[in-house]
């Protein structure tokens, strides 16, 4: 099955871009720390980052010592300002869901903020590990299961000034296809539960070393204090794993 390459839609780009360009959005006050905290020394390592989008993080991997880095992304139109912002990275615009026609070996994948768009994550894992070496880490980012939950998509409880009182969790076993309004109509995303999650990448022959459910620190909560409602549901998961399997060496 053929991921959905919404990022190629103009409006969501166009949507997505201003997102990012505010300074404090979710991914660098929340996701990016996370990532980046469950990364071991990267020096001299050999690096895919899955769904690199604009490759930000990719430059970093380079900036942080690693020997080579190679980024994926469905959308042409990410990969095209990720070319023109960063040097010496290899670029490669292909469907991470099916990952079957791709080659090579590394130390390390990445993907931040893009499993939840992969339908298979069962046959994710298992290319991931046939990808890496033996004891090689798969270290993601994804948006939390209980905001992929909701069938309708999420919603808050609000007081009267429109402070979040509690979050509204419905249809967390039901896992599988959401379509979903984010920036356009139309989004396809796929929610699992926590325990799907984890115990497919152990099936897969992974071992799971590290585990961050996201919140703001409180320095980010002084300065957005709107922010104190993401205590009540975790924005994202993100997971360090290590492959146990002998399929490379």
């Amino acid at each position: 099955m053929t991921s959905q390459n919404i990022y190629d839609n103009p409006l969501f780009f166009d949507g997505y871009k201003k997102l990012r360009d505010n300074p404090d959005n979710a991914n660098v006050t929340e996701e990016k720390p996370a990532l980046f905290s469950l990364a071991p020394n990267l020096g001299g390592m050999s690096v895919l980052d899955l769904g690199c989008g604009y490759g930000e993080n990719c430059a970093e991997f380079m900036r942080l010592g690693a020997a080579n880095v190679t980024g994926l992304d469905i959308s042409e139109k990410m990969l095209a300002v990720a070319r023109d912002k960063t040097r010496g990275i290899n670029y490669i615009c292909a469907d991470m869901g099916d990952l079957s026609a791709f080659e090579g070996s590394y130390d390390i994948v990445f993907s931040s903020l893009a499993v939840h768009y992969i339908a298979d994550f069962s046959l994710l894992c298992s290319q991931i590990a046939g990808l890496l070496k033996n004891g090689g880490y798969f270290i993601f980012s994804q948006e939390h299961p209980l905001t992929t939950a909701p069938i309708n998509g999420i919603s808050w409880t609000k007081d009267e000034n429109g402070n979040r009182i509690h979050y509204n969790l419905s249809d967390y076993a039901k896992c599988g296809r959401r379509e979903v309004s984010w920036l356009v109509d139309g989004v396809i995303k796929h929610h699992r539960t926590f325990s799907e999650i984890t115990n497919t990448l152990i099936t897969h022959g992974f071992c799971i070393e590290r585990v961050i459910e996201t919140v703001p620190d409180k320095e980010t909560i002084k300065r957005i204090p709107y922010l104190v409602g993401d205590f009540h549901k975790p924005n994202f998961l993100v997971m360090r794993a290590r492959n146990t399997t002998n399929a490379r060496s």
